[in-house]
């Protein structure tokens, strides 16, 4: 789940190795929801029938759902799923509802968070349903590019400039429009954690010349828009979508800074190419 940019600065705390295996723990439960509902995903499928079964995943994992009850923005009821089922031109925060059914050509993007023994993993996928024509494929295969980028730059030394630029130079090289109302951000024993991560480089974030440390763990997650980067916010208080309705991609993981480098806490086992 997405952090609404914030301007306060936080010093972000730096997690022990022990820390890190508890958060990879979590992160696989995570990684493992995701898959279960990437199989599951097909036409005529039901968001709610894709939230119960996450929901039961976690129950029979001893996870905690992070979502499941999580404050909304002020006036909004507290977020009803333990996923959040955002289809095409859904950007983030789409509630999984019973009345909301899959069709062919659609993509839907799942965003999961669980907490396990105090520690929380977060990470989300943009599936195709069925097939999709092939300027979908694409807005999807950049922002996983997007991701992968940053990633590759999380290393002690660089500054968070580097990360958030990353996904910026891949984005904008494709021309897809970069969500900027929503952010990545820090996570540990709570799901939004300080710094805030943005998929672009603002000269305005104090944040941005943040040296990268060993003990960081981020959550990043580019939302690449086929068109505008402007977004609104449906009457439900929480469906984010795109304000020309064109399609939207959500790609995230959660990683650590090592001495070693980059550590995917969320891999899934097909990502084999990535530190994890």
């Amino acid at each position: 789940m997405n952090s609404n940019v914030f301007r306060r600065r936080e010093q972000p705390s730096l997690k022990s190795p022990r820390e890190i295996e508890k958060m990879r723990v979590a992160g696989q439960m995570v990684a493992k929801v995701l898959m279960a509902c990437r199989d599951m995903v097909a036409p005529g499928v039901r968001l709610s029938e894709l939230n119960e079964m996450a929901h039961q995943m976690m129950i029979e994992m001893d996870g905690e759902p992070l979502f499941l009850g999580y404050p909304g923005p002020s006036g909004a009821p507290k977020f009803p799923g333990v996923i959040c089922a955002s289809v095409n031109e859904e950007v983030v925060h789409g509630i999984p509802t019973r009345d909301r059914e899959l069709v062919d050509g659609d993509v839907i993007g799942i965003d999961c968070g669980i907490r396990y023994k105090n520690y929380c993993g977060d990470s989300a996928i943009t599936i195709p349903v069925g097939r999709i024509d092939e300027a979908t494929a694409k807005l999807l295969a950049v922002t996983q590019e997007s991701l992968y980028a940053a990633i590759e730059q999380m290393r002690p030394g660089n500054k968070l400039k580097d990360v958030c630029g990353a996904v910026q130079a891949v984005a904008e090289r494709e021309g897809f429009g970069i969500v900027r109302d929503y952010v990545g951000h820090g996570i540990g024993r709570e799901m939004h954690e300080a710094p805030q991560v943005p998929n672009y480089v603002s000269k305005g974030m104090s944040d941005m010349e943040m040296p990268l440390k060993v003990g960081h763990v981020f959550a990043i997650e580019p939302m690449l828009n086929a068109g505008t980067a402007r977004t609104r916010t449906l009457a439900d208080k929480w469906t984010v979508i795109t304000h020309d309705e064109q399609r939207s991609a959500h790609f995230e993981h959660s990683i650590a800074i090592t001495a070693e480098g980059p550590k995917v806490l969320t891999r899934r086992p097909e990502e084999s190419t990535l530190p994890g």
